[in-house]
């Protein structure tokens, strides 16, 4: 992977003025996944959205990782659920004949 997807959590945490420790906590929980190169521990840029969604969460909010690791897989089982949904009603609309209605 190139280190330009990459993004320094030292940085990160200082921009954002977030613990380097929420961020360990989260790995720990399997929220996140950390790289480390040469003794320094990155993120990813894809996780960066969902990151700061976390930390919205935790700070503003005032929940738990536990609460956050469970919001987090309610929120992915409805977005997988959303995707069978617009599958199934693109299979129905081939089956009803209405072309038209597919997503």
């Amino acid at each position: 992977m190139e280190n330009e997807e990459l993004i320094l959590i030292e940085k990160f945490c200082i921009h954002h003025n977030v613990e380097f420790a929420f961020i360990r906590t989260l790995t720990q929980f399997g929220l996140l996944e950390v790289t480390t190169i040469e003794e320094a521990d990155y993120l990813h840029k894809a996780q960066i959205k969902e990151l700061e969604k976390m930390i919205r969460l935790h700070y503003d909010l005032d929940i738990n990782v536990e609460g956050i690791q469970a919001i987090s897989h309610l929120l992915q089982r409805i977005d997988n659920l959303q995707d069978e949904i617009i599958t199934l009603k693109n299979r129905l609309a081939i089956y009803e004949g209405n072309i038209d209605e597919i997503s």
